[in-house]
């Protein structure tokens, strides 16, 4: 089975502009996470989506789901997040291995709940990856140069463009590889880990590449909520 799962345990500490956790800030005319759910429910390979979403704002999420879900409703299920973003991956295992139970025939389509312009080419192709290759990441190629600075004051090194990329979401595993890799790593390497691949990389089992989409943007802050918002059409907070 397919599994999408959407991540939004986070409390947006870097968006300024409103007491709110970002995926619930307006995009045009809905919250950021329903236009990424939307996107997810859109894709029919996926039987089942889950949300991870932190603790205190559990019904609320459920409360926009009722309020703006048209189609799949019953496939959507609302999980409480961990406190990283590999926990929250985690605690949405659980809660699917604790429905369809375990089996190397799951795999799961992690992403950021706050990219809201994924493409549906690029879930499918994150699912042909996973299917084939067991974990994948949705990557762009570096456009600018990218600077090394080891003190933040001065450039060590600059590496080569060609063979630098930007990592965005969705990235997606087979549930049993993911599962195992997480629970054989040290609780300090749990610590540093920055995203779901680097599990696999830190134990050299190799992750695909998937094309990602310059406008698959993560709404960080509020600059990128500003631009979020004239792609829609909306209007931003003040």
């Amino acid at each position: 089975m397919i599994f999408g799962a959407i991540l939004a345990g986070g409390v947006g500490s870097r968006m300024s502009i409103s007491d709110m956790p970002k995926q619930f800030l307006n995009l045009g005319d809905k919250p950021i996470i329903i236009h990424t759910l939307e996107k997810f429910l859109l894709c029919e390979r996926m039987e089942h989506i889950y949300i991870g979403v932190h603790p205190n704002w559990l019904l609320h999420m459920e409360d926009l789901i009722d309020k703006y879900v048209k189609i799949r409703k019953d496939c959507i299920h609302v999980v409480a997040g961990g406190e990283d973003r590999n926990s929250t991956i985690m605690n949405i295992v659980d809660a699917i291995e604790g429905r369809f139970g375990e089996s190397d025939e799951h795999y799961i389509v992690t992403h950021d709940s706050v990219r809201p312009f994924v493409t549906s080419r690029i879930l499918e192709d994150n699912i042909d990856a996973a299917l084939k290759y067991d974990a994948c990441d949705t990557v762009t190629g570096a456009i600018d140069t990218i600077v090394v600075s080891e003190d933040g004051k001065v450039i060590t090194d600059i590496p080569n463009r060609a063979i630098m990329y930007q990592g965005q979401t969705p990235q997606s595993f087979k549930i049993t590889l993911l599962k195992k890799l997480y629970n054989d790593l040290s609780e300090d390497e749990k610590k540093i880990l920055t995203d779901a691949c680097k599990i696999c990389v830190v134990r050299n089992v190799p992750v695909h590449l998937v094309d990602g989409e310059i406008s698959n943007m993560k709404i960080t802050t509020v600059s990128d909520y500003k631009i979020a918002q004239a792609m829609v059409g909306g209007k931003v907070i003040d």
